[in-house]
């Protein structure tokens, strides 16, 4: 089964994320009887290629929460919160197999609770569905052996013979070391005394100590019971034995399954959903990431031999060779669009994540908050969808906690009692924004001023002086909090830092905005990829410098007469707004002595709502460039987002305009 398996996790995945979703929707539409299909539908797809795939406890869970869910199509059951409450703890169950299974491991957990807690259900029986820290581990889970038809013909055979077939429970003491040690010992003494047929867990797992301190063994053997336990009894740190007799009859369950036929393998589904569209072909293909990131790490090495077959043919001055850059040029355009669009992916695969998670703090902080997501289907590349995650769930959980005020307060704001929060995605340039905003309390000016002079974050002076997006941007400082009190979900100054500097890693910016008892927006702006990006070619003294073309607002040239000088600082009249004058030569300490000149090579840059002006000696025009990381030998140097190889050998250094202008 291993060669399915990545499609099985992978499949798995899609079905838990569609029962969640159609959870919440059933949730606000109770009676829908189309949704409880849907959710059934899923439900049904994962428990059948669970029971092919051999994982049974997630196959014996799921077809619990089928019953449930039959029992509701049949209208033997309504829906009510509490059944909602107690399928989403199901659903977490099967999650944490499913993230087992994926991490190596055998899919085994205790679901016995939250089974009984469904047969009650199934029944009518009124229940409270479980706290999370009451749930049992997947440790103390309590094992059982499940036989295939060979070792029930064993079985049956040794009874025929009239031997026992004995089932030994072992239970290792808390402090015993080496578990592997005391396993091999058990099973020497077993053998022994008859023939080891089948344990629980499986012999891999015993002898790699992947349990606890309990396992079972099912062993034929002509000894009677008492001389079994015993034999065992005298091995050292052995907390327990319990020896009893197997019975094949007593193990054997006629399971309401689905016929081969009925069961919807892995390999198969995709196919049948095509068929019943009308197709006989799928029109698309699961590829592993890494092998995206080699095709990726593949042409960006393309891209910079390009680059020198164009310094090359410019050189020579062969027209022949001219037009075979040119086509090659073309070529690799289009070869680079396919490239890039086959790493980006929706930002709904991480947005969809966050319905689940606010329903339960909502829960959990007494409030009640409605959430509306737009723009899901922007794309992002794999790379930045892969970071971005945790960021966002950061700010949600800062908007519940701090911004969403309860329904109490908000109506005695005239608000309505459920708070509103939105996130929206949308592109602009070669960029992607991600907006993520609230109703709120919004931020307090006073407080945030009076929170950063008391942490000595900044000065009196400085805070009479500073912009309200500056104020707010404080709450992004390492252990700045403006929580009152510690809770469960924030308020100990740690995580909007770290947003910060992850955002910032990925080559991007957050923007904070707010107004006081009406609500908070953050802004997340991130490139639409990491890899590749255009870039103005410029020459400071001895150096060249790219700037990324989505910086840039146009490039200029001013006499040295009209810069004008305000607080010692050059700045110039840029279309009736004063901007500052930035010297590269001098920001980076470049060798060399500035050109004495009458007129200034200009770049006009922009960074969110700032502009400045950036002094150039020469341009040497737009080039696409692979951007490389500066690696650990230079710690954060500033301004610097990566270097890059141009096509004559020489290395560039790619400028973050956000870092250059105070962003």
């Amino acid at each position: 089964m291993n060669q399915y398996l990545d499609l099985f996790i992978e499949e798995s995945k899609e079905n838990l994320q569609a029962i969640n979703d159609q959870l919440l929707a059933l949730e606000k539409n109770p009676q829908d009887m189309t949704i409880v299909n849907e959710i059934f539908r899923s439900a049904h797809t994962l428990k059948g290629m669970a029971a092919t795939m051999e994982y049974h406890d997630l196959a014996d869970l799921t077809h619990q929460m089928e019953n449930v869910l039959d029992a509701v199509r049949n209208e033997k059951l309504t829906i009510d919160e509490e059944m909602i409450d107690i399928v989403f703890d199901a659903v977490d169950d099967l999650e944490a197999m499913i993230m087992d299974i994926e991490s190596g491991g055998s899919g085994q957990r205790n679901v016995e609770s939250v089974v009984s807690v469904l047969q009650a259900v199934e029944k009518g029986e009124s229940v409270q569905s479980e706290e999370p820290s009451q749930k049992a581990s997947p440790a103390s889970k309590s094992l059982s052996l499940t036989i295939d038809e060979y070792t029930e013909a064993v079985l049956n055979q040794s009874e025929e013979q009239g031997l026992l077939n004995l089932e030994v429970e072992v239970e290792l003491r808390s402090d015993c070391l080496l578990k592997a040690a005391r396993v091999f010992m058990v099973f020497e003494a077993l053998q022994q005394l008859g023939e080891v047929v089948q344990s629980a867990p499986q012999v891999e797992r015993l002898e790699n100590e992947e349990f606890e301190n309990h396992f079972i063994v099912l062993l034929i053997s002509d000894a009677d019971k008492e001389t079994v336990q015993k034999e065992v009894g005298k091995i050292s740190e052995i907390e327990r034995v319990n020896v009893t007799e197997f019975s094949v009859e007593g193990i054997k369950q006629v399971k309401d399954e689905p016929s081969q036929e009925e069961i919807p393998t892995p390999s198969t589904k995709n196919s049948e959903e095509a068929m019943k569209k009308g197709e006989t072909t799928s029109k698309t293909i699961r590829v592993p990431i890494d092998r995206l990131d080699r095709l990726m790490n593949l042409f960006e090495e393309f891209v910079i031999d390009r680059g020198k077959l164009e310094d090359l043919s410019s050189t020579l001055n062969d027209e022949a060779l001219k037009e075979t850059v040119e086509h090659i040029g073309r070529i690799s355009s289009d070869l680079q669009d396919v490239v890039l669009k086959m790493r980006m992916v929706p930002v709904e695969q991480v947005f969809n994540r966050f319905p689940r998670m606010i329903r339960q703090l909502a829960k959990d902080l007494e409030k009640e908050v409605q959430l509306t997501i737009t723009g899901a289907e922007t794309e992002l590349d794999r790379t930045v969808i892969d970071e971005i995650g945790d960021p966002l769930v950061h700010l949600i959980r800062n908007a519940l906690d701090h911004g969403i005020e309860k329904p109490d307060r908000r109506k005695a704001k005239g608000k309505p009692s459920a708070g509103q929060i939105e996130m929206k995605a949308y592109h602009s340039g070669n960029h992607v924004f991600i907006e993520i905003s609230d109703d709120g309390a919004g931020i307090s000016r006073e407080k945030v001023i009076e929170k950063a002079v008391g942490k000595n974050v900044i000065s009196e002076n400085e805070a009479q002086t500073m912009t309200d997006e500056q104020v707010y941007g404080l709450i992004m400082e390492s252990g700045f909090s403006t929580a009152d009190e510690l809770s469960d979900v924030s308020g100990r100054g740690v995580g909007m830092d770290v947003v910060k500097s992850k955002i910032q890693s990925l080559g991007g910016h957050i923007k904070v905005e707010s107004q006081l008892d009406y609500g908070s927006v953050f802004t997340i702006q991130l490139p639409l990829t990491l890899s590749i990006l255009s870039v103005m070619l410029v020459r400071v003294r001895s150096e060249r410098y790219g700037i990324p073309i989505s910086a840039i607002v146009e490039t200029t040239r001013v006499n040295e007469d009209d810069v004008i000088y305000t607080h010692n600082t050059p700045v110039i009249d840029y279309r009736g707004e004063i901007i500052p004058l930035i010297f590269l030569g001098e920001v980076f300490n470049i060798p060399g002595n500035a050109t004495e000149k009458m007129t200034y090579s200009l770049l006009i840059i922009k960074a969110g709502d700032r502009k400045a002006a950036l002094v150039v000696d020469a341009f040497e025009g737009q080039q696409e460039v692979v951007l490389k990381s500066m690696g650990t030998y230079l710690s954060d140097p500033f301004a610097i987002s990566g270097a890059t190889i141009l096509g004559d050998g020489q290395v560039a250094l790619i400028i973050d305009t956000h870092a250059l202008i105070g962003e």
